[in-house]
């Protein structure tokens, strides 16, 4: 945004991703309200005219235009209100708001395990296997990803550090910038570093003598085992701890800068990291237009299925990336690959459960992806710094397993329960 003003990157990225929340609300104003709830308000009208409309486009949908709505019968559902005495005369206040929290939280009970009754029994044991398996593993990788992809720049930066040894200045002025430099068993003898950015630099052995440190910056740089004698520090954020094992002989510091000192303005790997969740997020659009394209097509069992399976088989990929702009490839492919799955998981979840229980049972496999998300970052996150192998058979074995239990759910293309 120029030079006045400039946002802070974390910043930019929640704005950003804050953006479809605040369309979706105001999208949701312009939206009919659902059926059953006007039904069980009575106004029926409105329900009918909602389900005309959902009629009509679909039979436009389906170049049937011509069709016309027709209903023979409509249940209208009930609302059911338990009178509960909670001892009004006599009790005390804190009994009744302990009875009627204690009647909320058994009613909620109740709820829950209608999910595990017939007839929807095997649909929530099977697609709670498929929620805690795509969840796990989508997630787990989702952490893993960046901090492999750091790993490899890592080692990539480290391979091109530059060796400097046996070196021997003097009367010389240091006032550039230093970076990605290792200077073993150097001698700089009445020298000056001036206004100087040092950015993973290491001294090793070396000897420092009659010179001056002036308004000095430094990143991941450190003095090892060498030796200071009459040298001033001023203005510079060389703290004690980057002298490692280091020896000051009649040193003087002056206005020493603590705290925090990195500059993100030479540092882009705060950039780098939003950068690489961008460039995931956005290979999930193609994964969304194929799969809004073809679930009617192909079914939403062959595109969980199918969909979770290549995700799976494209985790063994990961060997093959020996870089960061290969892994960030592969966490596209990744990606796109697994979009169609959660599409495909949604409209089914839905679809395999009656009106009556498709919140309760909407509702518990979504807190089962929460739970199953963070199981799944805490244990990838304890194997970034293994071989990769152990990741990518953990993640490509639950993927297959989760896609092929998919596979056995009822086929929800014929009828949807109401």
């Amino acid at each position: 945004m120029g030079s006045a003003y400039q946002f802070h990157s974390w910043r930019v990225f929640v704005i950003v991703c804050a953006l479809p929340c605040v369309s979706s609300v105001v999208a949701l104003t312009f939206m009919p309200e659902s059926p059953r709830f006007l039904l069980e308000v009575g106004k029926h009208d409105e329900a009918w005219m909602i389900l005309k409309q959902i009629h009509d486009t679909n039979m436009r949908a389906r170049g049937q235009p011509e069709k016309v709505f027709t209903v023979n019968r409509i249940k209208t559902p009930k609302q059911i209100d338990e009178l509960i005495e909670i001892e009004s005369d006599t009790g005390t206040w804190y009994r009744r708001c302990f009875v009627r929290i204690r009647t909320e939280l058994y009613g909620i009970w109740l709820t829950f395990m209608r999910c595990f009754n017939y007839p929807v029994k095997d649909n929530t044991i099977k697609l709670t296997a498929v929620w805690f398996t795509l969840s796990f593993g989508y997630y787990g990788l989702s952490v893993w990803f960046p901090d492999v992809i750091k790993h490899l720049q890592s080692d990539e930066y480290a391979s091109r550090v530059k060796h400097f040894r046996n070196e021997e200045v003097s009367h010389f002025v240091f006032n550039f910038t230093l970076e990605n430099q290792i200077h073993s068993n150097g001698e700089y003898i009445n020298d000056r570093f001036i206004m100087m950015k040092f950015k993973s630099v290491t001294f090793e052995d070396s000897l420092f003598k009659n010179c001056v440190f002036e308004d000095i910056t430094s990143l991941n740089t450190y003095f090892r085992n060498c030796t200071f004698v009459n040298t001033t520090f001023y203005n510079t954020d060389l703290e004690q701890y980057k002298f490692v094992d280091s020896e000051l002989i009649n040193c003087t510091f002056f206005h020493i800068r603590t705290g925090c000192q990195i500059s993100f303005d030479d540092d882009y790997s705060a950039y780098w990291i939003y950068f690489v969740n961008f460039l995931g997020t956005l290979a999930v659009l193609p994964g969304n237009i194929v799969s809004a394209l073809l679930m009617d097509r192909i079914g939403r069992l062959t595109m969980l299925g199918g969909s979770m399976v290549l995700s799976g088989i494209s985790c063994f990929f990961l060997w093959s990336g020996t870089s960061g702009s290969m892994m960030i490839g592969m966490l596209c492919l990744y990606n796109g690959l697994t979009i169609s799955a959660w599409n495909s998981l949604d409209v089914i979840t839905v679809e395999l459960y009656p009106t009556d229980r498709r919140a309760t049972g909407f509702g518990f496999l979504n807190a089962l992806c929460k739970a199953a998300a963070v199981l799944g970052n805490l244990i990838f996150g304890s194997l970034v710094g293994i071989t990769k192998a152990i990741p990518i058979l953990l993640a490509s074995t639950v993927l297959v397993c989760g896609g092929l239990v998919g596979l056995r759910l009822p086929d929800t293309r014929t009828q949807v329960l109401m």
